[in-house]
């Protein structure tokens, strides 16, 4: 899956991995070394995350139930949390992503099928 930003058209990350089973989103990034430049978790659903365990920092997207930004995190740093009550969904990225993604509350993000994509190019 392919996550993009309705305002600018463009590619928040080329390969989303959806977490929406409670072990999925449980395990989450741990165990992991870091994420690939263009790599995305997804928890649905999800208002909080923490990075306790984790071993790099990353950058993370609230998103509310109709997949409105409302909150981002840049460079959350391992053993820390963040939280936003009003979120329905978490995107997590590399950190450092959020610099150059020009991501701002209220853009609307929503997923596309690799596939489909590649067939409308």
């Amino acid at each position: 899956m392919q996550l993009i930003n309705e305002r600018t058209r463009k590619s928040v990350a080329d390969m989303v991995e959806v977490a929406d089973t409670r072990a999925a989103r449980r395990r989450g990034l741990l165990g992991r070394t870091g994420l690939d430049k263009g790599a995305a978790l997804m928890l649905i659903p999800c208002f909080s995350v923490h990075t306790a365990f984790m071993r790099f920092p990353i950058d993370v997207i609230f998103l509310d139930g109709d997949g409105c930004v409302v909150r981002t995190v840049s460079r959350l740093a391992p053993w820390r949390m963040a939280v936003c009550p009003r979120a329905r969904a978490v995107v997590e990225l590399r950190a450092g992503c959020l610099e150059s993604l020009a991501v701002n509350a209220g853009d609307a993000l929503y997923l596309v099928p690799i596939r489909e994509q590649r067939r409308a190019s």
